[in-house]
């Protein structure tokens, strides 16, 4: 493409944009932390072994400062602690909808979260609408409808 048609404050065109971070806390599962700092560790190596300059290497190391800043933002929450009678941040919740159908879910952080049909994160409209429900309540949500909990238990304890 000729130089002609790019806008010249239009910045450089290989310029790859960042990952988005998120301004909400960055609260994680110990198990989320763990995967952040892998994840960070594997960037690390890939770039490594990557020429240092190229395409591939600018997106190693957006991902990398990406995972990097995950892990300095994050806020380690144990769900091992505080009460087990309601819905809190690492709790599998079993819901019932109107139609009878079971939904299990667990309320993790926001990386935990992603591509997890079976984690929400924390504040996401349907985990927002579990934290501090109890079994039997009733909760109203508009992808869901009426759900009813079932049962609150929390993994490792």
């Amino acid at each position: 493409m000729s130089r002609a048609f790019i806008k010249e404050d239009a910045g450089d065109p290989d310029e790859l944009p960042e990952r988005h971070q998120s301004a909400s806390p960055n609260y994680v599962t110990p198990e989320g932390l763990a995967a952040l700092r892998r994840q960070a560790v594997e960037w690390r190596e890939r770039l490594a072994a990557l020429p240092k300059d190229g395409h591939a290497a600018r997106e190693a190391k957006r991902d990398l400062r990406y995972y990097e800043g995950r892990v300095a933002s994050a806020i380690p929450v144990d769900p091992r602690t505080g009460p087990t009678d309601e819905a809190r941040f690492g709790a599998t919740v079993s819901l019932r909808g109107q139609d009878g159908q079971a939904l299990h879910r667990t309320i993790v952080g926001q990386d935990e979260a992603e591509g997890a049909p079976d984690k929400l994160a924390w504040d996401s409209a349907l985990a927002l609408a579990l934290l501090g429900a109890k079994k039997g309540d009733r909760i109203e949500t508009d992808d869901f409808g009426g759900l009813t909990v079932e049962d609150i238990r929390y993994p490792g304890r």
